[in-house]
């Protein structure tokens, strides 16, 4: 029997790319594990990997080194049980709301749902994000935030192991980038689902993540530390904010970032702890 706790395993990788000066090497000897229904963000100064790491989980790009095993099968080539949330939104402008999910849908259950059972999931999924009221909405005619959340259950209606998120609030205003993090936990409460999110963002990873892994600068990139986040859930961002033990994470990642090391000294990050000035709400790495 899979253990769960290993769910989805990323083996020593590492990858090269080839230049006009040969080979560069972005990451080498990346080692950490997922439970399932586990939500991991991973967060590094611009250029360490994050994305590259993402690309390789979702089998968009092939590890030179080392490997991927998802659920007890090597990962070799993009799947729909590894569904991926984008930056940009990605809908298909000449496709309403309704068919950008369908789209994919249809890819992935033609063979085991009728056209009437397709339907009700597409809808099930849209009212999961709260844009059922949109159906016949082109993208255009929405939000931004909108878009993103159409996104979301694009991904989410193909029913996948892993949800892959790379940066996908990076481009929202701070409002609708709060509301669409609270949404985002509380389908991810409601379905188990595991999610990998990328992020620029410390507080995004303190907030959302059972676990935040902390990636060194590159070139040859490697995890420097792993956090695990015992905060209990439902998580509410204002009571949050004034506790003790959020910004004690909060500093311990800060501290791991800005002094660019592959480990953070706890004991030291305790110590600044308690004389370190309140950084602005947000602050990010990049």
């Amino acid at each position: 029997m899979l253990s769960k706790e290993k769910f989805l395993e990323i083996s020593q990788v590492g990858i090269e790319f080839p230049t006009q000066n040969g080979s560069f090497c972005a990451l080498k000897g990346v080692d950490f594990a997922i439970a399932e229904g586990e939500f991991v963000s991973i967060i590094g100064h611009s250029g360490c990997g994050k994305s590259t790491v993402l690309n390789i989980i979702a089998g968009l790009y092939q590890a030179t080194y080392g490997g991927v095993i998802l659920d007890g099968k090597e990962v070799n080539d993009p799947g729909p049980d590894r569904a991926v949330v984008f930056q940009s939104h990605a809908l298909m402008p000449w496709l309403s709301v309704y068919e950008n999910v369908a789209l994919g849908v249809e890819q992935v259950f033609k063979a085991s749902k009728t056209n009437a059972e397709m339907k009700e999931w597409v809808e099930h999924n849209l009212r999961l994000v709260k844009m059922d009221h949109a159906l016949k909405k082109m993208p255009h005619e929405i939000s931004g935030g909108m878009k993103q959340r159409v996104g979301i259950a694009r991904c989410l209606a193909m029913q996948p192991k892993v949800m892959l998120m790379d940066e996908p609030f990076g481009a929202l205003d701070a409002l609708t980038r709060a509301n669409l993090q609270d949404s985002v936990m509380e389908i991810q409460k409601e379905l188990n689902t595991t999610v990998v999110l990328i992020t620029h963002d410390v507080d995004e990873a303190v907030l959302m993540s059972d676990k935040i892994v902390m990636m060194s600068n590159g070139p040859a990139a490697k995890v420097g530390e792993i956090l695990s986040i015992e905060l209990e859930r439902p998580r509410e961002r204002v009571a949050l904010a004034k506790s003790d033990q959020f910004n004690f994470y909060r500093q311990q990642v800060l501290s791991f970032l800005y002094e660019k090391k592959g480990v953070v000294d706890f004991d030291q990050a305790k110590k600044k702890l308690a004389g370190a000035p309140e950084l602005a709400a947000g602050e990010k790495t990049a």
